[in-house]
């Protein structure tokens, strides 16, 4: 099974960024916005567009700042309406050189510290920025969307006794057909 591509691609190498930096603007065409929509979780992806500002670490590192913002469409989970929301995620990451492990006849030993953690590898010498929005586009959506002023009203409970979901049960033990 071969996986899927993403479908926001928006590659930069990094010797195409400079010593000032590099400014990008991603905004998603109506294709990837419906190819979006599936892995957000969600009805619809409206609008997203990236911002983001590139600049150097150093000879071979490069951090990402900037923000992702979309509207979606979802459903109410209380009144399952549709309704829309804006996402606004602010982004800041770091990419460093993916450590080679086992390259010849010397092994590498990768030992991560607390540091090294937080930041993404360098994929060939470069970052896409389209999966980069595509993660923080997911982060932001709000996995219960409600509509403003929806609240959920728990069914009144019927006065009748007998008036239950195990009544007819009930009503089998007490004839003997059910065993005990």
């Amino acid at each position: 099974m071969t996986a899927q591509p993403h479908p926001w691609i928006a590659v930069v190498r990094l010797d195409d960024i400079g010593e000032t930096g590099r400014h990008v603007e991603l905004e998603a065409s109506e294709a990837t916005r419906a190819a979006l929509a599936r892995p957000a979780g969600v009805d619809a992806v409206e609008r997203a567009v990236g911002s983001f500002d590139l600049a150097r670490r150093g000879r071979d590192g490069l951090r990402v700042t900037g923000a992702v913002r979309a509207s979606v469409r979802q459903t109410c989970v209380v009144s399952l309406e549709p309704l829309v929301n804006k996402i606004d995620e602010p982004v800041d990451v770091e990419f460093v050189p993916a450590p080679r492990v086992g390259g010849g006849d010397i092994e590498t030993e990768v030992v991560l510290t607390h540091a090294a953690d937080e930041r993404e590898p360098l994929v060939d010498g470069s970052v896409d920025l389209g999966a980069l929005a595509t993660e923080f586009l997911i982060l932001g959506v709000d996995p219960y969307p409600r509509k403003t002023g929806a609240a959920f009203q728990a069914p009144r409970a019927s006065a009748d006794p007998t008036a239950h979901p195990f009544a007819a049960l009930e009503a089998l033990k007490q004839k003997g057909t059910v065993k005990k």
